[in-house]
């Protein structure tokens, strides 16, 4: 892999290389992360550019690597014109950004997370922009949803914050569903997940029956992503992130990625009556609506925000218009907006870093004051409103041509023209709002701080992009121009339309519609202004989506629960566990209904007489522990620990010792986890009174229940292991495990070669398991009758007081020293068990995970024996970090077999010659089992401290400001 391929890789690589570094650096290391971001866009900016003349119009730009070829998946990165022009608006207004955020963001906040999830989030939206299969986008676009997650809520402390981000995530992750169930449907369609295959299959896909349902679901991810009507509320709530996100966002990533999707699968969706009447009713009610709740806003990023809504409905209406030149001025405009867009964010953080607020009702007069930020804001928002010899009169002129061409001879043609004249001349409105209000008239006496003038690295980036505003509206044939042709060539192809990109064209009926939009607009203001600054809130506030938004999430989170709760009102588990069981017995019953379980040729073994006895053991145990759950928690975990016990047994007995020696060591950890559990739960209160017949009656249903789903269960392994196999898997593992694998041990090859992505997917879903179990218990406080001794406790105190009295004998205390010690020294033994189980796990039984059930033991009897505060104060205890290094270590292994040429997660192995110790197996799967070690020594811990921690809290009825409260980076 040279050359350009390599480039390719290190666009996308970059960023997130630098995310990872910036999040290791200290909070406080301010300027290290601001030159970390900056480099990185830099670089990934400057390898953009140098690949600007590799890209031609006949074939994209593309690097490919095996991913998962069974399922004719890889992984493909593509640049073409258009995709080039996307990747320079992403890097270059990111490197733009990242400059400004090192001025504008404060001291006292973690400007290293600000820089890694930014950075983080760029590396997104290049990935998205370079994919070249479909799977691999809807990754990055999912990517690109939970990371302007949390950069919107990045200042969480706030509730606006966490409400906009809550809503940005829920509106564009549901619309993310959608769009990847449409994308499979076109992927069905196509035969191939491959974006060049699909994009060559436009006919195909537009002759399907399943067209108009693939149509639909696409769009809503769109729409939702580009925040369309219905979908535009979230849009204005995403405010309450830092300038510089919203800079970013509104301009060249978030929001953009919707229309870039429809831009990208223009000539696959595009043609048809669905299209045109969906896309274009979308866009201009969009449009409208946008502008005119835009002129409204007090808020001047409020007010940016309704206009990029505005802006992006303009594009939107292009693409839905079937018309190759109305395609090409959506690009055109994405381009000349997200220019604009970003220079005015950056200009109103800018206002309110230096006087404290953006209230239009405040702000005044602050061209005395900041006069080159005035020009710069001036020039930005003329762009916006479509000023001649600025860019954004172009783009807006060529829409006002396609809308006047796009008449069909109906009588509601002269809708859309009107409809597109009327935003224009709100978007006039609300651009003289923005300049005129904030920058002129009286000087301003209510802000917060005396205005001034930003820092010079701050105005620069607001600067250049005004200045490219009025280089492309001056010479757009020598700026953009080229830029433009090649990518309306990759999108349209051959059927690429003639246009010319000049300041004069002659009074055409689009310079009228454009001179009539700004003369009044301009009208509108003078005579609204002093009107909209006293109106309280915008019309038709409360008819809007984000109150059907919210009744829904009402519904779903407080309505229907509610609901359940009166239907159903037991506060106990067991009968909505009930529930969930027989609603499970009756899918089963009707998918497995008239199907025949087994087969009665299926040779049945002999049973040994010792196998059963050992069976009727464990069945015993599980029968007892159920029947102690009710009132004896310590002895029904016992029993069920047997049950383990005789399953650890059985495996044994079975020629399982892989699976033996992990089930025991998983019985050894959470037996000993759910005994420190036991502590936090409320007492039991034995009833004496004789049982009515109501109760017994529902012990018996509950009885029948629990026997049909053990039957249920036992017929449906009957059925698995008796089912006929033509050609059995295991005789497929145990030719390859050796000779593909490099190792003996089966099972572990299986683990982490043949099947890897699974084990990566479950230790995922460990990591999770585990910080969700942190999250749950860092607030938690005991109750104080969790935290009173219990009878036998109390009464051992007291002996170990008479004793210290009268100076004879031991107390309890003194008597666990000789275990803790020996535990101390039993601890490196353990250590180099698991080290033991680890070496020989690819050849023999062992591995990754049960070396790491073996360390993360050593640790919890630590614990047990001397307590948190001893430990603790001797061992540095980091189990987040080392979750991140055990998923970074297992995915920079599967990772590192594309440098290679190879499918994720290939594993190389061979013998390594150790001189007298003599040749020893090696395989690259080990790296990845030792990822899985870690992961897993640290998910344990974490559980474990968190439950141990709760020891060093006071409980609820009696809070202290002192209260320790455990951290992420804590143990």
């Amino acid at each position: 892999m040279f050359g350009a391929e390599a480039a390719l890789v290190l666009v996308l690589a970059i960023p997130f290389a630098a995310s990872l570094t910036a999040a290791f650096l200290r909070p406080h290391a301010r300027n290290l992360a601001a030159t970390l971001g900056v480099a990185a866009m830099a670089a990934s900016l400057a390898i953009v550019i140098a690949l600007s003349g590799l890209i031609t119009a006949d074939a994209p730009l593309a690097f490919t690597a095996p991913w998962s070829p069974s399922l004719g998946l890889q992984f493909s990165l593509r640049v073409d014109g258009f995709s080039w022009m996307f990747l320079i608006l992403v890097c270059g207004i990111g490197l733009m950004v990242s400059v400004y955020a090192r001025y504008y963001m404060s001291p006292a906040d973690p400007v290293p997370r600000f820089y890694s999830l930014l950075l983080a989030f760029a590396g997104s939206m290049i990935g998205l922009a370079l994919s070249g299969d479909v799977i691999q986008l809807i990754i990055f676009w999912e990517m690109t949803s939970i990371l302007s997650f949390l950069l919107i809520g990045y200042w969480h402390h706030g509730a606006a914050a966490r409400e906009g981000a809550r809503t940005a995530l829920t509106v564009t992750s549901a619309g993310g569903l959608c769009l990847l169930a449409g994308l499979l449907l076109i992927a069905q369609i196509a035969g191939s997940t491959d974006l060049d295959a699909i994009l060559a299959s436009g006919d195909a896909i537009r002759a399907s029956p399943t067209y108009l349902p693939t149509l639909v679901l696409v769009l809503l991810g769109a729409f939702s992503k580009s925040a369309q009507v219905p979908f535009h509320f979230w849009l204005p709530q995403a405010m309450a992130a830092p300038t510089p996100v919203s800079a970013y966002l509104h301009s060249a990533t978030m929001v953009k990625a919707g229309v870039f999707l429809l831009v990208v699968l223009w000539p696959v969706l595009s043609g048809t009556e669905a299209w045109f009447w969906i896309v274009t009713s979308a866009g201009i009610i969009t449009l409208a609506l946008g502008a005119f709740l835009a002129m409204f806003q007090n808020d001047l990023k409020g007010a940016l925000a309704y206009s990029t809504i505005s802006h992006l409905g303009l594009i939107t209406f292009l693409l839905g218009l079937n018309s190759p030149l109305a395609c090409v001025a959506a690009i055109f405009h994405i381009a000349n907006h997200a220019i604009f867009k970003a220079s005015l964010f950056m200009a109103a953080g800018a206002v309110d870093h230096e006087t404290g607020t953006r209230d239009l009702r405040r702000l005044r007069g602050l061209v005395r004051y900041m006069p080159v930020t005035t020009a710069l804001a001036a020039i930005a928002a003329g762009a916006m409103a479509g000023v001649p010899l600025l860019n954004g009169f172009l783009s807006k002129e060529m829409f006002f041509e396609e809308t006047l061409a796009a008449r069909r001879g109906l009588a509601i043609d002269v809708a859309p023209t009107t409809l597109a004249v009327v935003a224009a001349a709100f978007s006039v409105v609300y651009s003289l709002r923005f300049v005129a209000g904030a920058f002129f008239g009286p000087a301003p006496d209510d802000l917060p701080r005396r205005p001034h003038e930003p820092p010079v690295w701050m105005v620069a980036p607001i600067a250049l992009l005004a200045l490219i505003c009025v280089l492309v509206g001056v010479l757009p044939g020598a700026t953009i121009g080229p830029f433009l042709h090649r990518a309306a060539g990759s999108v349209l192809g051959d059927s690429v339309p003639a246009f010319t990109l000049a300041v004069w064209h002659g009074f055409t009926p689009a310079l009228a519609m454009s001179l009539v939009a700004l003369g009044s607009g301009a009208t509108l203001y003078v005579v609204f202004r002093r009107r909209l600054l006293a109106m309280r809130r915008p019309p038709f506030q409360r008819i809007n989506a984000k109150l059907v938004f919210d009744h829904i999430l009402q519904f779903v989170s407080d309505t229907l629960p509610a609901w359940a709760e009166r239907r159903f009102p037991e506060g106990r588990l067991q009968p909505q566990l009930m529930l969930i069981l027989v609603a499970t017995l009756a899918a089963a019953a009707l998918a497995l209904g008239g199907a025949h379980l087994g087969h009665t040729d299926a040779a049945v073994s002999s049973i040994d007489p010792a196998f059963a006895i050992l069976w009727t053991i464990g069945g015993a145990c599980a029968l007892a522990g159920a029947a102690a759950a009710k009132f004896h928690r310590l002895a029904a975990l016992i029993l069920v620990a047997g049950a383990g016990l005789i399953s650890c047994i059985s495996f044994v007995w079975l020629s399982a010792p892989d699976l033996a020696t992990t089930q025991l060591l998983v019985e050894v950890v959470t037996t000993i986890l759910l005994l420190l559990g036991l502590r936090w739960l409320p007492p039991r209160i034995r009833i004496d009174e004789p049982r009515p017949l109501l109760i017994k009656l529902r012990r018996w249903r509950d009885a029948l229940i629990a026997l049909l789903a053990g039957l249920g269960m036992a017929g449906l392994a009957y059925a698995v292991m008796t089912h006929p196999v033509d050609d059995s898997i295991s005789e497929f593992f145990l030719a390859r495990a050796y000779v593909e694998g490099g190792g003996h041990n089966v099972v572990n090859v299986i683990l982490v070669d043949f099947r890897g992505f699974d084990t990566f997917g479950e230790i995922t879903v460990l990591a999770i398991v585990a910080l969700s179990v942190f999250a749950l218990l860092r607030r938690f406080r005991p109750s104080q009758e969790s935290l009173t001794p219990p009878a036998q406790r109390r009464v051992q105190d007291a002996m170990d007081e008479e004793r210290q009295e009268r100076g004879r004998g031991h107390t309890a205390a003194e008597y666990l020293r000789v275990p803790g010690l020996i535990i101390q020294l039993m601890v490196p033994v353990i250590l180099l068990f698991a080290v033991h189980l680890f070496l020989r796990g690819h050849d023999l039984p062992g591995g990754g995970f049960s070396a790491g059930l073996t360390a993360a033991v050593a640790l919890i009897l630590l614990y047990m024996a001397n307590g948190v505060r001893w430990v603790e104060g001797r061992v540095r205890v980091a189990p987040v970090r080392w979750i991140a290094l055990g998923l970074l270590t297992a995915l920079g292994t599967g990772v590192g077999s594309w440098a290679f040429g190879y499918p994720f997660l290939t594993s190389f192995s061979t013998y390594l010659d150790f001189g007298p110790l003599g040749r020893m197996p090696a395989a690259t799967a080990m790296l990845f089992d030792l990822g899985v070690l870690i992961l897993v020594v640290g998910a344990t811990t974490l559980i474990l401290t968190a439950i141990a921690h709760q020891s060093l809290r006071r409980p609820r009825s009696q809070p202290s400001p002192t209260d320790r409260e455990l951290s992420p980076g804590d143990p």
